[in-house]
């Protein structure tokens, strides 16, 4: 690249920075609001304006006074970045300015200062700089980890800002991270290769100028730059991570020129080697949870007055405990969530058995355990006395800290024991978990224990409510069960009077051949049916065959011929009718509304069976002329099981009638009036005739 074209470019590029940001001095000048963290932005803009110009003048033609200047507003653009990003990490909201400074975190203003020395102490345009060999990798490495320092701050920043105030921060942190990732990128290459990248100096200028729009963008949504802040666990955890990571590589990167330096002919290959095992180490541990939990609890020690974020710990144990998306079930779901509060690798739960004990029931990264420990134990006596958390190490150096406790030898040949938290609801002892050592030292003082202590009667409330739907869930299963056996009862209290009425015929025909051969008829007929009520106890009261088309005038005719008797004749009004169904089922309904039909009526009276056609539907007509039933009796009891008005009656009848109807998509309609007789109707979707109609069958239950 010759002289006279890098001039130009650089011209160009820092020359465009140049503008844009003394375009947004003036703008926000204009517009001035008083304010700490307008005048620090203000500041900022103009020292990395006043640096865009000193580029230019490098780039013309690199001598010592313009490197130097160069390097004097470099790093006061640093600092004044640094001390913007610092003054809304305080989250003021309103404070006066006064205020503002007088609060202002003596370590920034302090890392500002060290930064600015160090960095004009290392300048390139110094000559006792050069003469020490301090210019050159030195000043890279620290500029690099001004760089780092910047991202850290800016990652604070938009972490401590409340998620109602991120719309308004984000171009910020975004144009921030832009600048500094760049200025991290540009000295990284520098240190790696000894010298600085042409091309990428160039770049340098252009950069700076694309983060520009970002930062009018949130100038405009930040009139008074007071951003409320709150700092939370896990940002200052991950800020204190990246500063980790950043020094790590620093130092690695110190290293390894230290390598490349000294060790000859191989010190570029052991350099590279060096890096990458490094880079390899690093990798490792920021994915190690032993390393996490321990850089967590340096978090908790140094950093807050309390242990835990107790907000965030609480929504964490509740999503854990209450979370159906992972294969654990709430036994294990309720060791995780307890152990992930003292950073605990696994454990195991014990939940009381009213027969045996206190049971195991759950593992979580636990060899299998077949303990039983007996309600009268010592164990559980303590637990249920008491409700302390046993933390296993102290009772083992101090066993007068939990006096009248004798440990179960089950419990002491566990591998690394370490906390017992009792699960109590209410007084009651539910069961108790035992959680492994940890991945990092922790103090069990009176802040772990009294969180455990609330977790787990929330974790307890929770097992006992789980308990209590599952007994629930059985309960309603056995009540289903209860249901349709009264139903099945009651068919068969149907089809024992049918064969009662055959045997009464058959004193007077047993010598007749045709009345021999319909009771053989009515006998497996009668078979099959107790099969299919069977069949169906077992699998509920849903039909297993799908609706099919019924002829109803047969199936009407045959109910009427087998309830037909001399003291309550039954007619038969038929008409060539059909509708969707079960044949049995729908037999079953009809008969048991003639059956009732004669039940109701004395003798002398009649019971009218009737088909016909009521526009889509088929009716079937039930009319007597009876008792007859009050209308409060019809609207508020009929339909109801175990209601009935006879004497020997079950009262499920109706009720499974019209439950049967209803899935047909038809109804039931009740006509009743005292002394005068009653009038069912039976309205069914009319079948469409493509289905198979059903043979005739005869039945012995005829009348002679």
């Amino acid at each position: 690249m010759t002289g006279s074209f890098f001039a130009t470019a650089a011209a160009w590029s820092y020359g465009l920075a140049l503008a844009v940001y003394a375009a947004l001095a003036i703008r926000i000048a204009l517009g001035w609001r008083a304010s700490l963290q307008a005048s620090l932005l203000l500041c900022a803009i103009i020292a990395t304006t006043a640096w865009a110009a000193a580029n230019i003048f490098v780039g013309s033609g690199p001598n010592a006074p313009a490197i130097f200047i160069d390097d004097i507003t470099d790093a006061i653009r640093y600092g004044a970045w640094f001390l913007f990003v610092g003054s809304l990490l305080l989250g003021s909201e309103g404070a006066a300015a006064a205020e503002a400074k007088a609060r202002f975190p003596r370590w920034v203003v302090a890392a500002v200062g060290v930064a600015v020395v160090v960095a004009l102490v290392l300048s390139r345009g110094l000559p006792f700089a050069a003469a020490l060999g301090l210019s050159g990798r030195p000043e890279f490495a620290v500029r690099l980890g001004l760089a780092v320092f910047g991202l850290a701050l800016t990652e604070q920043l938009y972490r401590r800002t409340h998620a109602q105030g991120r719309w308004a921060i984000k171009p910020l942190c975004l144009a921030l991270g832009g600048l500094f990732g760049f200025e991290l990128f540009f000295y990284a290459d520098a240190m790696l290769f000894g010298r600085i990248d042409r091309d990428i100096w160039l770049s340098r200028g252009v950069a700076s100028a694309l983060v520009v729009p970002l930062i009018a963008i949130a100038t405009a949504r930040n009139a008074g730059w007071t951003i409320e802040m709150h700092v939370s666990r896990g940002a200052v955890f991950h800020s204190t991570a990246l500063l980790v990571s950043g020094a790590f590589l620093l130092v690695l990167s110190g290293a390894g020129y230290m390598v490349r330096f000294f060790g000859g002919d191989w010190g570029a290959a052991l350099q590279i080697e060096l890096i990458f095992a490094g880079i390899l180490f690093l990798t490792l541990v920021a994915t190690s949870g032993r390393f996490r939990s321990r850089l967590r609890v340096f978090v908790s020690k140094h950093f807050f007055s309390y242990r835990y974020d107790y907000r965030e710990e609480w929504l964490q144990f509740t999503r854990t405990l209450s979370t159906d998306t992972t294969s654990a079930n709430v036994q294990q779901r309720t060791i995780i969530a307890l152990a992930n509060l003292v950073e605990s690798p696994g454990g195991a739960l014990w939940i009381r058995d009213d027969e045996r004990g206190f049971v195991p029931v759950s593992q979580w990264n636990m060899a299998p355990i077949d303990a039983v420990e007996a309600p009268d134990g010592s164990l559980a006596r303590f637990l249920a006395r008491t409700g302390w958390v046993i933390s296993l190490p102290e009772r083992s150096l101090d066993p007068t800290q939990y006096p009248d406790l004798d440990l179960p030898s089950w419990l002491q040949a566990l591998s690394a024991p370490w906390l017992v938290v009792p699960l109590q609801s209410g007084q009651d002892l539910v069961g108790f978990v035992v959680l492994g050592a940890p991945r990092a030292p922790i103090e069990v003082n009176w802040e772990v224990r009294d969180l455990l202590k609330t977790a787990s009667r929330q974790a307890a409330s929770y097992l006992g409510q789980m308990r209590a739907t599952e007994a629930l869930l059985e309960a309603r299963k056995f009540d289903a069960f209860n249901r349709m056996s009264a139903f099945v009862v009651h068919d068969l209290k149907n089809l024992v009077a049918q064969l009662s009425l055959m045997l009464r015929n058959a004193e007077r025909h047993r010598d007749n051949p045709e009345f021999q051969r319909d009771m053989l008829m009515t006998v497996e007929h009668v078979v099959g049916r107790m099969n299919g009520l069977m069949l169906q106890l077992r699998t509920g009261t849903t039909p297993i065959e799908k609706p099919r088309q019924v002829d109803l005038e047969a199936l009407a005719r045959r109910v009427c011929n087998a309830k037909s008797a001399e003291t309550v004749p039954i007619r038969l009004e038929s008409a060539a009718v059909s509708a969707l169904g079960h044949e049995d089922r729908l037999e079953h309904v009809i008969g048991h509304l003639v059956q009732n039909a004669r039940d109701a009526t004395a003798q002398g009276g009649e019971v009218t069976v009737r088909l016909s056609r009521e526009g889509r539907c088929a009716s079937i007509e039930v009319m007597d002329t009876g008792i007859g039933m009050d209308p409060l009796f019809v609207r508020e009891r009929l339909f109801k099981p175990f209601e009935t008005t006879k004497s020997a009656g079950m009262g499920i009848g109706v009720y499974e009638s019209a439950q049967y109807i209803r899935t047909l998509g038809g109804e039931i309609r009740i006509d009743s009036t005292p002394g005068a007789g009653t009038r069912v109707q039976v309205l069914l979707p009319e079948a469409d005739g493509d289905g198979p109609a059903p043979a005739r069958r005869s039945n012995a239950a005829e009348a002679a």
